[in-house]
């Protein structure tokens, strides 16, 4: 049985010594999920997470932790550790490893789906950067211990939807920190073992500092179903359903991946998969043996066309409405080489993320006026949660029994909610803490408080660099997606001080064409008359010059209510002169 070794660390500190806790992001948002433990001159960081941009950043591609608090303590990092291998946990692993490479550890999965980003990054992924050059990346497995500064960090097995996820626990010199990554309890699991209550059973019985955890399902009641259910349905639709089948479903989800296999072949139907993450994590998983089929299973997209629909199974990308996505491109007839048709039927596994609901619905909208049948989650049980509910949660605590919770990995709500729950199961309120991103928590056995806060806001990313975007940026881009732009140009003639030629007005994405006419009319008398009286202004007062009256602003102010007058509207304007 293991044991805690704390013993193992040098008596080097007094009693009143601390743990420093900093989320630098996964608090009170889903995404981007990344915290740093310090003790004394070691740091430790587990996750790298990214996040994706809300309605109100146009443009903006994705979003990764603010890795200020770390610049200058770069000598003090020691390793990351990595919990498992989705987007909001390793994506941006790269912009991380060229500012500190340091050593990375990770189950097989995990480091197989970062090496693939690393590999990525110097082929015009979206960081836009040059390969890192050997990366430090370390394959462990769950039961392994590693040794990084004053920390011993082992990797604990648990069920979540992609394979090799697992549960930390760190050892430190004044006692364990457990964090619980993402997980749940799932006792039938499509491939390995049931998560290790085992093992956690006994980390409680050491004994626990801290317990970090997981948030997101803390709304639903009981205990979330297990996988294996997913399978039966898929053989039962699977028999019914007599033309072409495509399943959509999150890439990564590797077990769900096997479920579809599986049912295809129960049928006899070839599998081909679409969307370049599909292939990604299909490769990724086959090259680790975690994938079972016949070899003749797995046919390239390009020969579907060789199969009878009642043969094909497609499996792609999309499942949540993303624009740029291969079963988005399909409803829209934008693929290449997959149409849909009226005989076929789509299959949504998967949960709809908050915020995408008005996407995944417009995608199905599309597929239905194409004739497709379209069966998603609310119609049958082809998609169960990775994440824990809150039967899951309350046992977890249970178990372990932590003197301090730290609730993460979900908005507000979720963290005040399962705070809530980690009191009624004995944990005093002082003792939880819902944090926010940045903020400080140092404790220790006696006591524990937030001490400080560091900027852990996000980095925006817009594919043209890291942190380019400001307020800015995004104000006028939501005022052009809102508002619209009009545009107005003119040529000044400096000798007479007048207008050389008619103004030219343009107008985008602001009002209707049959009512433009109307509008640029106004704005045109609104020049010549500001032109008139800067003219005559010039007469009798010899000051300003025309151009410097328009420079000024004035004339901008004018146009500005005109526009708000006649439309209620409010468009980025833009006034251009050119003096001859």
């Amino acid at each position: 049985m293991k044991k805690n070794r704390t013993e193992d660390f040098p008596k080097l500190f007094g009693n009143e010594s601390r743990i420093k806790i900093v989320p630098l992001g996964g608090m009170r948002e889903f995404g981007k999920n990344m915290t740093a433990f310090q003790w004394g001159n070691d740091i430790i960081l587990v996750d790298v997470g990214i996040a994706f941009p809300d309605e109100d950043m146009p443009g903006v591609d994705l979003i990764i932790p603010d890795f200020s608090w770390l610049k200058n303590q770069k000598d003090r990092i020691r390793a990351i550790f990595l919990t498992h291998g989705h987007e909001d946990h390793i994506g941006a692993i790269t912009w991380f490893l060229r500012e500190y490479p340091i050593p990375v550890y990770g189950t097989a999965m995990t480091i197989k789906l970062v090496e693939n980003k690393l590999s990525d990054s110097g082929k015009g992924a979206r960081d836009q950067g040059s390969a890192i050059q050997n990366p430090k990346l370390n394959v462990v497995k769950d039961g392994d211990r590693v040794r990084a500064g004053a920390f011993n960090v082992e990797f604990v097995h648990v069920n979540h939807s992609i394979a090799d996820a697992c549960a930390l626990l760190i050892e430190t010199p004044i006692g364990n920190i457990f964090h619980t990554g993402d997980y749940k309890i799932d006792y039938t699991p499509v491939d390995g073992d049931p998560i290790d209550l085992h093992r956690i059973a006994q980390i409680g019985n050491d004994g626990v500092l801290a317990m970090f955890a997981e948030s997101c399902n803390i709304e639903v009641e009981g205990f979330s179903p297990s996988e294996q259910i997913v399978g039966e349905t898929f053989a039962e639709l699977f028999a019914k359903i007599e033309g072409r089948i495509f399943v959509s479903t999150f890439s990564s989800n590797i077990f769900r991946m096997q479920q579809i296999i599986t049912a295809a072949e129960q049928f006899n139907r070839k599998v081909a998969l679409v969307g370049r993450s599909m292939l990604n994590a299909f490769e990724a998983a086959d090259s680790l043996n975690y994938i079972d089929y016949r070899k003749n299973t797995i046919i390239d997209i390009k020969d579907i066309n060789k199969f009878a629909p009642h043969e094909l199974v497609i499996i792609t990308t999309g499942s949540q409405g993303e624009p740029m996505s291969a079963l988005t491109r399909m409803a829209f007839s934008q693929h290449r080489q997959v149409a849909i048709n009226k005989n076929d039927t789509v299959l949504m596994s998967s949960s709809m993320i908050p915020g995408n609901e008005k996407a995944i619905y417009r995608v199905i909208d599309e597929l239905v006026k194409r004739g497709a049948k379209v069966i998603y989650h609310d119609l049958a049980d082809i998609h169960v949660s990775g994440h824990c509910y809150s039967g899951e949660m309350a046992l977890l605590i249970n178990l372990l029994k932590p003197k301090y919770f730290i609730p993460s990995h979900g908005e507000y709500r979720h963290l005040s909610m399962h705070a809530k729950l980690a009191q009624q199961m004995g944990i005093p309120e002082k003792n939880t803490f819902v944090l926010n991103n940045g903020d400080i928590l140092e404790l220790n056995n006696r006591f524990a408080e937030v001490v400080g806060y560091t900027e852990a806001a996000g980095v925006l990313i817009d594919g043209s660099g890291i942190g380019d975007v400001d307020d800015l940026v995004l104000r006028d881009r939501l005022l052009l997606a809102d508002d619209g732009v009009v545009a107005i140009f003119m040529v000044i003639d400096s000798v007479q001080n007048d207008l050389a030629a008619e103004p030219i007005i343009e107008a985008k994405g602001f009002i209707y064409k049959s009512e433009i006419n109307d509008v640029i009319k106004s704005c045109q008398n609104q020049i010549y008359s500001f032109v008139d009286n800067a003219r005559r202004s010039k007469s009798k007062k010899n000051k300003k010059t025309l151009k410097e009256r328009i420079d000024s602003g004035s004339l901008y102010q004018q146009i500005r209510q005109i526009l708000y007058e006649q439309t209620r509207r409010r468009p980025m304007l833009i006034i251009s002169t050119v003096e001859l």
